[in-house]
């Protein structure tokens, strides 16, 4: 697990996973209504929560979660692969330096401002694991009005085939390249920047 706060933090690793499975109850199924298993009716855990999986957790700094995100590697059973293959126009994406990334939670109780910075640090987050870890493209299953934004971000994302409507809900599949410069186009399109930091373009296509 990988987590980031502004300052110190007491709160312990269990804690700050219990609250991240709190919240991902909190928006997965309260909020957005989805058929997953539910933990002690509180903490939203499904079959791909095991030894293998990775977490980084953004929380303030009592240890409150603001955003997380969960990492699989693609080399075992993961959600792209196991329940949403046909997503993809040719064979879904596999490998040791391909990661998906699934439950991407921004908690629903904080304000703008700060869900912003949460989803930004987080995304940055994602970008500098990769970087460290070797990891050259992420994978990931989305509604498309959240893979619009995500494809939006600035980075080096497209989709692996067209959207199509799943049980009720229309989804597509992605990929995201992880290079050096990452970084950089992240913060060109505005991802971790202020806005009074954001400058226009130069040049136009």
């Amino acid at each position: 697990m990988l987590h980031l706060t502004e300052a110190d933090c007491s709160a312990t690793e269990d804690e700050v996973l219990r609250a991240m499975f709190a919240a991902r109850k909190d928006v997965f199924v309260d909020l957005l209504g989805w058929d997953v298993p539910v933990l002690a009716d509180r903490f939203e855990v499904d079959q791909f929560d095991d030894e293998h999986a990775i977490y980084l957790v953004v929380t303030d700094p009592a240890g409150r979660h603001l955003a997380s995100a969960r990492l699989l590697p693609t080399t075992r059973p993961h959600i792209l692969a196991d329940l949403y293959a046909p997503l993809c126009d040719g064979e879904v994406p596999r490998g040791p330096r391909i990661y998906e990334v699934t439950r991407f939670c921004l908690d629903r109780h904080i304000r703008a401002k700060k869900r912003r910075f949460a989803r930004d640090r987080l995304v940055m987050a994602l970008a500098a694991f990769a970087l460290a870890e070797g990891i050259e493209r992420y994978t990931g299953v989305a509604e498309t009005g959240w893979l619009e934004q995500i494809l939006a971000f600035g980075w080096r994302a497209r989709p692996l085939g067209p959207a199509r409507m799943v049980r009720g809900r229309k989804l597509g599949a992605l990929t995201i390249e992880i290079d050096d410069d990452t970084p950089r186009l992240l913060a060109e399109a505005g991802i971790g920047v202020r806005p009074a930091q954001i400058r226009e373009p130069q040049h136009a296509l």
